[in-house]
């Protein structure tokens, strides 16, 4: 917590000056600067006062800092983190750190063994949503973005304590399901895959959802067929229904063994048929009609429907079409409110599946015969999380303000945790025999458009083990595989979290998954060195001095780690997993430059040998919980 040490002695000698002149309501900064040279921290205060203060953001500062500098002689006691306060000429006023005592105060402190337990969350109950593929079809890259962002940001919020749990909504009684059931029952796809090789997940999405989707352009009858199944599966208790519920499940498994494969976990399952079937919508339309939120319309495109108006006519939104059926936002709202605990839980819950790190997966169920009431709660959080790419903004919006209008909580409780969706690139359609022209275009699973999560992650395995092979001929096959298939997961977790969550990735199968350069693998390397490191040389404890660690890579070192806490609670507050991952490069490539460029186990001096190995000991720790925070794993040799 160095760094952020640092910010609160200078943000108190802020607070001290601004109190001192009567000035309040400045909203100032306390920021790392883009240049090093400056300093460790950098304020635009002069800025904000120039205008009412009439006066050159420069002559300001200088103003200040006159009066910061004195104030800080004042105050310095022997262990503090700040020495000096300077004005740019721009109008920045700059804060250097104390490297007499700074380097100690960062490295002491990481090697401690508490380092690591922060608490941001105070203990809050958040759920967060995410994945919540449609049981018809394999998982997607598309679908990955969203899953890896949604497992980093759990991931992030447990370790600073909140009380995370993360769901994963099944939509199985849904229109694709329908059309699945339809491909299956009517027009004549057999059951099982033609090839015995091919998951029942990426049968379902790539042929039966694919070819019955064509099918009803020419078939009449077999919309009138879909009709009735949804109407059937939205009733419940009929054999047509067990079909589709059986179905659904059989796709969710080998759904949930792509989502394992890549670390992702989850705490409960809520299936759609379970929420329609407990009466929370019942309860939710009765609400909705009392405070006039939901109207039947009586004329006009929607007769017969019951909708929420938005400002014109084209902006309201259907919950009940004419044949009775609900629209996924009529299940959408009473689930929303459900986890906000607007409404009592209604659900049993039982043990679904073992996952990959041996945790429980539950799922809902209203079948006492199976279900009970586990220790721990899932609906009823203090924040709720949904990760749904841009195009859901607006169903998201209608859905928060709809709840507001029902319920005396803030709309900040319900959040849309919004991201541009990947889009597949020409060079890649072409190699999957899918013709786009020359652009990229959105992945369509109805249209067949789109690169299959386990194509992917077979891809890069392949890569990753031939690499591995070609450096290592004598490691052992078992180690082989578990290496590639570690290097391969990062690949992709590290390529699909590294991106703004407001910028689309364009995904090219060739570009994305390189092992090189600002990749996953490039994070693991630099820990993998690090280890080596530490298993070849001796640690003189905390009796180090640091005073001799002067060498500009050394610093540049330290000052990477002492930023740790402030790039975990900034990510926290801004539900931004990227900063991690940026932050995670940059301090690799601190690592990575400090290795090469400064004798370590060949420096002559002990002392010095001692002071840079508890240097790499600080970075090793401090990067081991951030590869933990991204899902990727401390390999200990690569």
């Amino acid at each position: 917590m160095s760094l952020k040490n640092l910010r609160k002695e200078a943000v108190q000698l802020v607070e001290k000056i601004l109190s001192d002149r009567d000035i309040d309501d400045i909203n100032y900064t306390l920021t790392e600067p883009t240049n090093s040279e400056f300093g460790e921290l950098t304020s635009n205060i002069a800025f904000l006062l120039a205008q009412r203060l009439r006066s050159k953001p420069y002559l300001i500062a200088k103003d200040l800092v006159e009066s910061l500098s004195i104030q800080l002689k004042k105050q310095r006691t022997k262990g503090s983190l700040l020495k000096t306060i300077e004005a740019h000429h721009s109008g920045h006023i700059n804060f250097r750190a104390a490297w007499d005592v700074f380097p100690k105060a960062v490295i002491s402190e990481i090697v401690d063994s508490s380092y690591g337990k922060f608490d941001f969350g105070g203990g809050r109950r958040v759920i967060i949503e995410h994945t919540s593929v449609n049981p018809n079809k394999a998982l997607h890259v598309g679908h990955l973005r969203n899953m890896i962002i949604g497992d980093v940001l759990y991931r992030i919020l447990s370790a600073v304590n909140y009380d995370t749990s993360v769901l994963y909504y099944v939509d199985d009684s849904g229109l694709q399901v329908a059309d699945i059931v339809v491909g299956f029952l009517y027009a004549g796809f057999p059951i099982e895959p033609p090839d015995p090789k091919t998951k029942f997940d990426q049968y379902c999405g790539n042929e039966v959802y694919v070819k019955i989707n064509e099918m009803y352009t020419k078939n009449l009858d077999l919309q009138q067929k879909r009709r009735s199944v949804l109407k059937s599966i939205e009733k419940g208790s009929s054999d047509l229904s067990k079909f589709a519920k059986d179905i659904s499940l059989r796709v969710l498994r080998d759904q949930l063994k792509t989502c394992w494969s890549l670390k992702v976990r989850y705490d409960l399952l809520n299936f759609e048929s379970d929420i329609v079937a407990s009466k929370l919508w019942e309860k939710m339309f009765e609400v909705l009609k009392n405070k006039g939120i939901t109207v039947h319309e009586d004329e006009g495109k929607n007769r017969g429907c019951w909708v929420i108006r938005g400002s014109d006519g084209d902006d309201d939104k259907v919950l009940i079409r004419s044949d009775g059926t609900l629209t996924y936002i009529a299940k959408d709202i009473p689930y929303a409110a459900w986890k906000l605990g607007l409404f009592s839980d209604p659900f049993l819950y039982y043990a679904f599946s073992e996952q990959w790190d041996t945790s429980i997966l539950w799922a809902d169920t209203l079948d006492k015969s199976v279900g009970s009431t586990p220790k721990r709660r899932f609906g009823g959080a203090e924040i709720v999380i949904n990760l749904m790419d841009s195009r859901q903004s607006r169903l998201q919006t209608i859905i928060s303000s709809t709840l507001s209008a029902i319920a005396d909580y803030h709309q900040e409780r319900y959040m849309h945790l919004s991201y541009e969706p990947v889009t597949l690139s020409s060079r890649t359609a072409k190699s999957l025999g899918i013709d786009i022209g020359n652009t990229s275009a959105h992945m369509s699973g109805r249209k067949g458009i789109y690169v299959g999560a386990d194509q992917v992650m077979e891809t890069v395995y392949k890569k990753a083990k031939e690499e591995i092979q070609s450096r290592h001929q004598d490691m052992s096959d078992s180690e082989l595989s578990d290496i590639s298939e570690s290097l391969g997961r990062s690949a992709v977790r590290y390529n699909l979290i590294k991106q703004d969550l407001e910028r689309p990735i364009v995904f090219d199968l060739e570009e994305s998954l390189s092992l090189d350069g600002d990749s996953g693998p490039y994070l693991q390397y630099a820990f993998a060195r690090s280890q080596r490191l530490l298993e070849k040389g001796e640690l003189i404890h905390l009796s180090f001095n640091h005073t001799e660690l002067l060498h500009d890579k050394e610093v540049n070192l330290i000052r990477e780690l002492s930023k740790m806490d402030l790039i975990i609670e900034q990510c926290s507050l801004q539900m931004n997993p990227k900063l991690v991952a940026r932050y995670a490069h940059n301090l690799a490539v601190a690592f990575n430059l400090f290795y090469e460029q400064v004798p370590i186990l060949k420096e002559t001096k002990e002392s010095l040998v001692s002071a840079r190995l508890l240097l790499v000991k600080a970075f090793n720790i401090v990067m081991r919980l951030v590869l933990n925070y991204l899902g990727i794993d401390p390999l200990n040799r690569m």
